[in-house]
C-alpha cells in the first residue's frame, strides 16, 4: 500500500512538471505568433477600404484611426509589446477576438464550423489506422518479400503526392471521366421533399472523395513507422526466446510482438489530436467544404488578423495538450518508462 501510495505521488508531481512545461511552452508559442502575425504585409481594414482611399470617399486619418483601434497601427518593438499583453490578457479570458471578416468573435466561428471538419479528419485517422497498421505489420513480418515492395512503393507514393495535385486527379478521374462522385460542396440538388435519411447520404457521398484523398496520402507514413517499430521487436532478445521455447510464428508475433509495436504509436495518436479539430485546409479549400479550415484559408487571404492569431493560438493549445496526453499516456502503457520526481 505504501509504494502503491509513492508511485501515485511520482505520478502526481509528473504530470505537474508536465503542465508547467506546457504553460512555459504556450507562452513562447503565443509570443511568436503574435509577432509573426502583427508583422504581415497586409490585413483587412487596409483592404477593405483601399478602393475607398483611392476616390476619395474615405480619409486616411479614418483608416488609421481603425488601425489604432485594432491595435495594428504602432508595429514598433514598444507597439508590439503593448499590443501583445492586451491580446493574451485577453486570451486568457477566453477571448480570442472578433474576426473582420466573419464578423463575430474568433471563438465562435472556430466551434461552429469545426464539427464537420472533426468528422472527416476523424473518419480518415479511423481508416488510417485500420489499413496502416496491419500492412505495416504484414510488411515487416515479409521483409524483402512482394508484399513488403508493393507497400513501400505505394507509401512513398502517396508521401511524395501533392495534396492539390493527387485531389485534381481524382477530381478528373472520378468526377469528370466517370461521374462517381460529386465534384464539391456537401449537397446537391435534391427534390424539397427528400427526406432526412437521402440527405444524410448524400452528404456521406459528397465526402467520400475527400476522405479517399487524406487516407491515401497518410497512410503511407504510419504504415512505414509501423514496419520500422516492428522489425525493431521481431529482432529483440525476447522474440528471439519466444520463437526458441517453439512457440507458434503466429502467437510470437501477434501476441508478443504486436502489443509492443503499438507502444510507440500512442505518441503519434496524441499528436494526432490537433489535426482532427483543425480541419483540412487543402482538402476543403479543393472541394468547397465549409469547415474549420476553409474558414482559416479565406481569413489568410483576406488578411483577417484577429482571426488568423487566435485559430494559430487555438491549434497551439491542441498540439501541446495532444503532446501531454502522449507523454503521460506512454508512462502509463510502457513499463520501461520510469517516472522521476
Amino acid at each position: 500500500m505504501k509504494k502503491y501510495r509513492f508511485n501515485g505521488e511520482i505520478m502526481f508531481k509528473y504530470i505537474l512538471k508536465r503542465i508547467g512545461l506546457a504553460l512555459l511552452i504556450l507562452f513562447g508559442v503565443s509570443i511568436i505568433i503574435y509577432s509573426l502575425v502583427k508583422l504581415m504585409p497586409v490585413n483587412y481594414i487596409t483592404d477593405k477600404f483601399q478602393a475607398q482611399l483611392l476616390d476619395g470617399t474615405i480619409k486616411q486619418e479614418e483608416v488609421d484611426r481603425m488601425l489604432e483601434l485594432y491595435g495594428l497601427k504602432d508595429n514598433s518593438f514598444l507597439g508590439i509589446c503593448k499590443g501583445y499583453v492586451m491580446w493574451i490578457g485577453n486570451v486568457l479570458k477566453g477571448d480570442l477576438g472578433n474576426s473582420f471578416k466573419y464578423e463575430d468573435k474568433v471563438s465562435t466561428v472556430i466551434f461552429q464550423n469545426m464539427g464537420i471538419s472533426f468528422g472527416i479528419a476523424f473518419v480518415a485517422l479511423i481508416f488510417e489506422f485500420l489499413i496502416a497498421i496491419p500492412l505495416g505489420v504484414k510488411a515487416a513480418v515479409n521483409q524483402n518479400g512482394v508484399i513488403d515492395y508493393t507497400s513501400s512503393v505505394l507509401a512513398m507514393i502517396g508521401t511524395a503526392l501533392p495534396t492539390f495535385f493527387f485531389a485534381a486527379i481524382c477530381i478528373q478521374l472520378f468526377s469528370v471521366q466517370l461521374g462517381w462522385f460529386p465534384v464539391n460542396g456537401l449537397q446537391g440538388t435534391l427534390p424539397n421533399d427528400a427526406s432526412a435519411w437521402v440527405k444524410f447520404w448524400d452528404k456521406i457521398w459528397h465526402l467520400v472523395l475527400p476522405v479517399f484523398i487524406m487516407v491515401f496520402l497518410s497512410v503511407g507514413s504510419l504504415m512505414r513507422y509501423t514496419r520500422t517499430n516492428t522489425l525493431d521487436v521481431l529482432n529483440a532478445d525476447y522474440i528471439r526466446t519466444a520463437r526458441a521455447k517453439g512457440l507458434p510464428e503466429s502467437k510470437v508475433i501477434y501476441k508478443h510482438a504486436f502489443r509492443n509495436t503499438l507502444i510507440p504509436l500512442v505518441t503519434l495518436l496524441a499528436g494526432t489530436i490537433p489535426g482532427l479539430f483543425s480541419g483540412a485546409m487543402i482538402t476543403e479549400q479543393i472541394f468547397s467544404i465549409p469547415g474549420i479550415g476553409l474558414k482559416a484559408y479565406d481569413a489568410l487571404k483576406a488578411g483577417d488578423i484577429p482571426f488568423i492569431m487566435g485559430y494559430n493560438m487555438f491549434l497551439a493549445i491542441l498540439t501541446v495538450l495532444g503532446t501531454l496526453f502522449a507523454d503521460l499516456m506512454y508512462a502509463v502503457v510502457d513499463p520501461r518508462v520510469k517516472l522521476t520526481k
